[in-house]
């Protein structure tokens, strides 16, 4: 019994100790420091961490050349032994057999009998078996070398460039996703341009962060899609009932990169990357420090994916995701 009683009491600590755990990370930064919104088909992948959407080529080493394939080597006459015997065998009998029907055998001695007729035939059939299964040998053997290289060479040889819709034509097969999806955008929308688009996903990003800390979703909702606006308000609504406020302070973006691009179901969806650091802590509404640090900034990665109606449409923060 007093061991059934230590063993619940330890597991109520460690609810406890896991509850206060997360309350802890639901205050840190818009958002929580959680994944969550939709990004298509794409909700429950982890992001790509793709820094660019070209990716060059690998280049082959000048110091150490590419070996071409060996060739398929011609069978070793292992054989010719074999071979030899039994054409020995065969000549001896052809011409005793001869010699014998011309009468230098001797009295008694007659011409070409039944069983020497049998057995030269089994001597032929022998020859023919063995010939026949060595040349099926040789043609297998060759055929497979042939693939081989042929395969080999599929596989060392870069495809020429394809064309493809929107009128781009891909720098490496199979065409890169970010690339098609940035070419998309560019054909339905001739005003996109990407480091604009960087610009503006960090510009929402302060206000994001700027409308979490005053607990005021208002000044940013229409940056939002419905489902991350529900999400928000909730997140708030919870800090207000707690009494609680998640200062955000000295926010510096380090990194801003476009790292997927896609269409799906007539939308267009784009994700960046963002590096940043920050000054991340609670306090009461008097201003007491409650958790996190005022003074020692904490460096964070979060991928904030955009989704529009596809065409010259307004951009809307769908989903954040941690890296």
């Amino acid at each position: 019994m007093k061991k059934h009683w230590i063993t619940t009491i330890f597991t109520l600590a460690f609810a406890v100790t896991l509850v206060a755990a997360t309350y802890h990370e639901a205050g840190a930064r818009a958002g929580g420091g959680r994944s969550f919104g939709s990004r298509g088909s794409r909700t429950y992948s982890a992001p790509s961490r793709t820094g660019s959407p070209y990716q060059s080529s690998p280049q082959a080493s000048p110091a150490s050349p590419q070996q071409p394939f060996p060739q398929a080597q011609p069978q070793r006459q292992g054989g010719s032994f074999l071979r030899g015997l039994a054409g020995g065998v065969l000549g001896g009998l052809l011409g005793g057999m001869l010699f014998r029907s011309l009468g230098f055998a001797g009295p008694g001695a007659g011409g070409i009998g039944i069983f020497d007729i049998l057995l030269i035939g089994g001597v032929l059939y022998l020859i023919y078996r063995f010939v026949a299964s060595r040349r099926r040998a040789a043609a297998q053997t060759s055929v497979y070398g042939t693939q081989q290289q042929t395969w080999r060479q599929a596989q060392s040889i870069e495809p020429p460039p394809q064309q493809y819709g929107f009128g781009q034509t891909a720098q490496t097969a199979p065409v890169d996703e970010t690339s098609f999806g940035l070419a998309h955008v560019h054909q339905m929308d001739g005003s996109f341009d990407e480091n604009r688009f960087k610009e503006t996903a960090q510009d929402i990003f302060f206000r994001v962060q700027g409308a979490w800390t005053r607990r005021d979703l208002s000044p940013v909702a229409d940056l939002l899609t419905p489902e991350m606006q529900v999400t928000f308000r909730q997140q708030i609504d919870e800090l207000k009932a707690a009494g609680t406020i998640n200062r955000l302070e000295n926010i510096a973006v380090r990194e801003v990169d476009i790292t997927e691009v896609w269409q799906e179901e007539g939308r267009d969806y784009l994700t960046v990357r963002l590096l940043a650091s920050i000054l991340d802590y609670t306090t009461d509404e008097s201003g007491k420090v409650l958790s996190g640090s005022d003074t020692a900034p904490v460096k964070f990665e979060e991928y904030w994916t955009f989704s529009r109606p596809v065409g010259p449409n307004p951009w809307k923060l769908s989903a954040i995701q941690q890296a």
